[in-house]
């Protein structure tokens, strides 16, 4: 699974991903990505986070994976 991850300092609101990924992200009223939720990609959404990750103009999207739990921390 990976997670969807928004470079908010390069993004510059052109709002491609809000219409390429709709299930995940929403646009403001500037065209800025709105996060639906924490941004993970469920596997069936995963061909559309990459078309939007790919056709970023401004390369402000990328996906990272995601583990699937975490070990907990040792006191």
């Amino acid at each position: 699974m990976s997670r969807l991850h928004v470079d908010w300092t390069a993004c510059d609101g052109r709002g491609l991903c809000a219409e390429l990924l709709p299930e995940l992200l929403a646009e403001d009223d500037w065209g800025y990505p709105v996060p639906k939720g924490d941004l993970t990609v469920p596997p069936a959404l995963e061909p559309a986070a990459r078309q939007a990750v790919d056709r970023c103009p401004a390369l402000a999207l990328r996906l990272t994976a995601v583990s699937a739990e975490r070990a907990p921390a040792s006191s």
